[in-house]
C-alpha cells in the first residue's frame, strides 16, 4: 500500500500550510466574533434553472400514459356489463391489473440505470418514485388477484378456494402469474425498513433483480388472459410498445452503456492511499479520461477484479472531481468487502458502471451553495466543493477531530475558492453540535441560507434533521439536493 497521494503532484493542489486560511473549527460552542460569510457569487443564470420543468413534464407523461393504459378497459367494456357485486369485483380486478402492470413497467425503468433518465430527472427522485410506486404495485397486485378470485367465485356461485384451484389448473399462464405475485410480495416485505436494514447489500441487490423475473412471468399472463390485450388492436400494440421501451432501457442501461464505458477506458487501480484509521482512497486511472462524461458529486458502481471482490459491484461516490489523470473513491472498512478494498494492489482491473446521480453542481438553481456533510458523506461533498461558486459554505459534522478526513484538501480548496468551512465537532449530546443543525443554528451560521442551494450527504439522522430545519427556514424543496446512497 502506498502512502503518497497522486493529488500531491496535481498542479491544482495547494499546501494549506502555505496560506492564511479562512477556516474555523467549533468543538462545543457557537461562533464568536466572526465576520459574516461572504455573499455568494452571482452567476448570470444558475444552471439548474434550465431543468426546472423536467419534473412537471415527467409527471404529465406518467399520468397520461397511465390514463391511456386504463382507458383500453373502458373502451373494451360494453355498457351494462356490471350487473351485480360479482361483475363489479371482476371489473375492479381488471382495472387494478392494468394499473399494476403499468406500475411494474415504471418501477423497472426507474432501476434500469439508463444514464439519460438519471441525469435528466435526478437519481434521488427516481429512487423516491421507485419506493413509492413499488409499495403501490404490491398492494394493487394483491388486490387484482383477490378481486378476480372473489368476483368469479361470486358469479359462478362457488367458493374462493375452489375458484383459485380452477384458475390454476385450467387457465394458461396462471401458475406463472401466481409465482410472480408471490415473488413481488416477498420483495415488498423485505423492502420494509424493519427487514431491509439487516440485509447485506449484495443480497438486497440480488433480490431486487427478481423484478425482472416478475416482468417476464407477468408478460405471458397479461397477453394470454388479459381481456383487453388478447385481440389485435390499439390496446395490444400500445402495451407491446410499452414493454419494448422498458426492455430497451434495461438492456441499454445494464449492458450496452457499461460495456462501452469499460472497453473505451480500461480502468485500473493506480494507488491505494490511507486517509485515516479504516479509511483509504483508491486512485483509478484509465485511457482517455478527458472524454469521460462524469461530474463531481456523481457515483459509479465499482467492481474490482480481484479475489473476493470480482463478483460484486458497490456504489461509491467520487471523492474528488474527475480529471484527465485519475478518478478517486474513498472507502471506509465497514464489512468484508470494504475491508478487502483496503488491500488492493496497483494494476488491478476495475469495471465501472455509471456515472450515476444528479447530486451535481449543475443542478443548482440559486446563486450560492451550502454543503452539509457527515461521516462518509464527506466524499461527494468534498468533490462538489471544487465545482461550486465562490462564497460556498461547508458544514462538516464529526464526532471527534480524528474522524475528520480530507481536512488539508478542504482547507486548501476553501482558500482557493473563497469558501468558508465550519468543522462542527463533538458528541450528539453536546450543546453546540446539537444546536448547529436547528433553524436557529443554521441561520446563525448562514444568514443568507434562503438564497442558497443546499447539498446534504451523511447519516440518516443528520440529513433528516437538517432537512426539517431547512424547510422551517423557508428553503424550497427544489433547493435541497440529497445523495441517494441506496442504489
Amino acid at each position: 500500500m502506498h502512502t503518497r497521494s497522486p493529488l500531491a503532484a496535481d498542479p491544482r493542489w495547494r499546501d494549506p500550510a502555505d496560506d492564511p486560511l479562512r477556516t474555523t473549527t467549533f468543538f462545543d460552542g457557537p461562533p464568536v466574533g466572526l465576520d459574516e460569510p461572504g455573499r455568494p457569487a452571482r452567476d448570470q443564470k444558475p444552471p439548474g434553472r434550465r431543468r426546472a420543468g423536467n419534473h412537471l413534464l415527467v409527471s404529465l407523461i406518467f399520468w397520461f400514459t397511465l390514463a391511456a393504459s386504463v382507458e383500453v378497459w373502458w373502451l373494451n367494456t360494453p355498457s351494462g356489463a356490471i350487473t351485480g357485486p360479482g361483475t363489479a369485483m371482476i371489473a375492479a380486478g381488471r382495472i387494478t391489473g392494468m394499473i399494476s402492470g403499468f406500475l411494474l413497467l415504471v418501477v423497472i425503468v426507474t432501476m434500469s440505470r439508463v444514464g439519460w433518465l438519471e441525469y435528466w430527472f435526478g437519481a434521488h427522485d427516481l429512487l423516491n418514485w421507485h419506493k413509492s410506486l413499488g409499495g403501490a404495485l404490491v398492494v394493487l397486485t394483491v388486490a387484482h388477484a383477490a378481486l378476480l378470485i372473489f368476483g368469479y367465485a361470486s358469479v359462478s356461485r362457488t367458493s374462493p378456494t375452489r375458484e383459485t384451484w380452477q384458475m390454476l389448473t385450467t387457465l394458461e399462464d396462471m401458475i406463472s402469474a401466481f409465482i410472480a405475485t408471490g415473488v413481488l410480495i416477498g420483495v415488498g416485505i423485505l423492502a420494509m425498513r424493519l427487514f431491509r436494514r439487516h440485509l447485506p447489500y449484495e443480497l438486497w441487490h440480488l433480490l431486487h433483480l427478481s423484478g425482472y423475473l416478475v416482468l417476464g412471468l407477468g408478460y405471458g399472463h397479461q397477453f394470454a388472459l388479459g381481456a383487453e390485450l388478447i385481440t389485435p388492436g390499439f390496446a395490444r400494440w400500445y402495451w407491446i410498445a410499452l414493454h419494448v421501451f422498458v426492455a430497451v432501457c434495461v438492456v441499454w442501461g445494464r449492458a450496452v452503456e457499461p460495456l462501452w464505458l469499460n472497453l473505451r477506458h480500461r480502468f485500473r487501480v493506480l494507488e491505494v492511499v490511507p486517509e485515516a484509521e479504516d479509511w483509504v482512497s483508491i486512485y483509478v486511472g484509465g485511457r482517455r479520461l478527458r472524454r469521460l462524461d462524469a461530474q463531481a458529486g456523481q457515483y459509479f458502481r465499482w467492481r474490482f477484479l480481484t479475489s473476493g471482490c470480482w463478483w460484486q459491484a458497490h456504489p461509491f461516490s467520487l471523492s474528488a472531481a474527475p480529471n484527465p489523470e485519475w478518478l478517486r473513491v474513498t472507502v471506509k472498512a465497514v464489512g468484508r468487502h470494504t475491508t478487502r478494498l483496503q488491500h488492493l494492489r496497483p494494476g488491478v482491473r476495475v469495471l465501472l458502471g455509471g456515472p450515476s446521480g444528479a447530486f451535481t453542481p449543475d443542478r443548482r438553481i440559486r446563486e450560492g451553495a451550502l454543503l452539509i456533510a457527515g461521516g462518509s458523506g464527506i466524499a461527494p461533498i468534498r468533490a462538489l466543493l471544487e465545482g461550486l461558486p465562490a462564497g460556498t459554505v461547508l458544514l462538516y459534522r464529526a464526532s471527534s477531530e480524528a474522524d475528520l478526513i480530507f481536512r488539508d484538501e478542504i482547507d486548501s480548496l476553501a482558500y482557493e475558492r473563497d469558501a468558508r468551512v465550519y468543522y462542527i465537532v463533538g458528541s450528539r449530546n453536546e450543546h453546540w453540535p446539537k444546536r448547529a443543525f436547528t433553524p436557529a443554528g443554521l441561520r446563525e451560521l448562514v444568514p443568507d441560507i434562503k438564497r442558497r442551494d443546499v447539498y446534504l450527504c451523511g447519516p440518516k439522522g443528520l440529513v433528516t434533521g437538517a432537512c426539517k430545519a431547512l424547510r422551517r427556514l423557508g428553503v424550497r424543496r427544489r433547493q435541497i439536493h440529497l445523495d441517494p446512497f441506496e442504489f
